[in-house]
């Protein structure tokens, strides 16, 4: 019989003790045999710690110095953590007891599929997809990201309709499974991000390095959302803006790189004046102050991996056209309909 890969699942945790409390039962519940569980605490002031050492004294804890996001944490954390594949997961997400299995197998299949993200619904209603993951994390020719089954802030009920295993362009960080070799291959996350976007871009990478990114219908999990940062967040609005332009500048093949960020910057003033009209000038603001900083970055930026360019449209899960102008002017609400 095959030794089945070890698998640690790492729920990286600031300030989370009632997410915890209410989610960690569903994950020690998993059935899957060869796993550890970790609790990787970036500088909580909270007694969340205490309260895992107390009633999940079989759960691993790794404790950061300090609070570095998600991609910092992750970062710091991993490197005490020996697993043949990572389960990047969020502290606000529910499991089903067999969730890890399908995942798993999906990726013994083949080894270039080095991330695997599985089905995210919304915990709240939980037939429907949940923003940040859905099923699969898509990109359009400009950068802008979606999901199958979630574009923009407009999410579809999950009718069975993305049931079928697919390549994808990036994976969800709220439920992400990653060959450990191949996360530490690509230098792992990048920390300047802090949070948001940094999945996609080692997604990026990963496929940059010729390795695949899959969605697994069969496992299914449940997740909040907007834990750490809700949405309409000017905070969440400026990383997201910011880090989009960063990991643009930093994938980009490099006949690409200037054609699409000039389209991105007027499309993106556009949307910073949309929310002056709207009454939300701190929005306005956010996304000022992201391409302030993105310049600010670029400066000093030194290119430090050495993967080969790739051409957007040749990559997996690219969607070839401009998906806000489908979204907003011929009114494609659904993955389904974004073609028609």
């Amino acid at each position: 019989m095959p030794v089945l890969p070890s698998v640690a699942v790492v729920i990286l945790n600031w300030n989370g003790k009632s997410f915890l409390e209410k989610f960690l039962p569903s994950v020690c519940g998993s059935t899957y045999p060869n796993l550890q569980i970790v609790l990787a605490d970036n500088a909580s002031t909270d007694d969340s710690v205490a309260f895992v050492k107390e009633h999940y004294p079989q759960i691993g804890i790794v404790r950061n110095p300090r609070n570095d996001g998600f991609a910092g944490g992750y970062n710091d954390a991993l490197q005490h953590v020996q697993a043949d594949i990572y389960v990047l997961l969020n502290q606000d997400v529910e499991v089903e007891p067999g969730w890890i299995e399908p995942v798993v197998n999906l990726m013994q299949q083949d080894p270039k599929i080095a991330a695997c993200q599985p089905k995210l619904r919304a915990y709240a209603q939980r037939d429907e997809f949940e923003y940040a993951g859905a099923a699969g994390g898509w990109m359009d020719i400009l950068g802008y990201t979606f999901c199958r089954g979630r574009i923009l802030y407009t999410t579809e009920k999950d009718k069975g309709q993305y049931d079928d295993v697919q390549d994808i362009f990036w994976a969800t960080g709220a439920a992400l499974f990653i060959r450990s070799h191949c996360f530490h291959e690509v230098g792992g996350f990048d920390r300047s991000f802090f949070a948001h976007m940094e999945e996609v871009d080692m997604c990026w990478r990963l496929q940059r390095a010729g390795y695949r990114i899959c969605y697994c219908p069969d496992s299914v999990v449940y997740h909040v959302g907007g834990g750490s940062l809700p949405q309409g967040n000017p905070r969440k609005l400026y990383l997201n803006f910011r880090n989009n332009l960063m990991m643009l500048w930093k994938n980009l093949h490099s006949e690409d790189r200037w054609i699409v960020l000039v389209q991105r910057f007027f499309l993106d003033i556009l949307a910073a004046v949309k929310s002056l009209v709207a009454g939300k000038p701190k929005d306005m603001m956010a996304v000022y102050r992201a391409y302030k900083d993105y310049y600010k970055w670029r400066r000093t930026y030194v290119k430090t991996d050495q993967l080969p360019e790739m051409k957007l449209m040749k990559m997996n899960g690219v969607f070839h056209g401009i998906m806000i102008w489908r979204y907003y002017f011929l009114r494609r609400k659904y993955f389904s309909t974004l073609n028609h």
